[in-house]
């Protein structure tokens, strides 16, 4: 990846301790997985900052690169990558999302 795309990224995932690389937007996910990461974050009344992949075709490839993870959506908590749709479904169900977020937002 080049290094201008390495430095917007790193800026993307600083500017909000939440922060999803996603599919369309908080307000209209544009598929199944990105719906599913807004809906649990918002039922856990979260506030977190979004960025659309699919307007951004440099983005959407360096963010791969950049956590080593192949697909989208994914999520950073305080620049940390959690993961995507099935490891939140999964840090939600146990509880563990919650107490994650807690903690970062505090």
């Amino acid at each position: 990846m080049d290094p201008s795309t390495q430095q917007r990224i790193e800026a993307l995932v600083s500017a909000s301790p939440v922060f999803v690389f996603m599919k369309g937007s908080k307000l209209m996910p544009q598929c199944g997985f990105s719906n599913n990461v807004v809906q649990i974050l918002n039922s856990l009344a979260v506030p977190f900052e979004t960025f659309d992949v699919l307007s951004d075709p440099e983005i959407r490839q360096g963010i791969k690169e950049f956590s080593d993870w192949p697909t989208i959506p994914q999520v950073y908590v305080n620049g940390e990558f959690i993961g995507g749709s099935d490891i939140l479904i999964e840090l939600y169900n146990s509880g563990e999302l919650r107490e994650t977020l807690a903690v970062a937002l505090a």
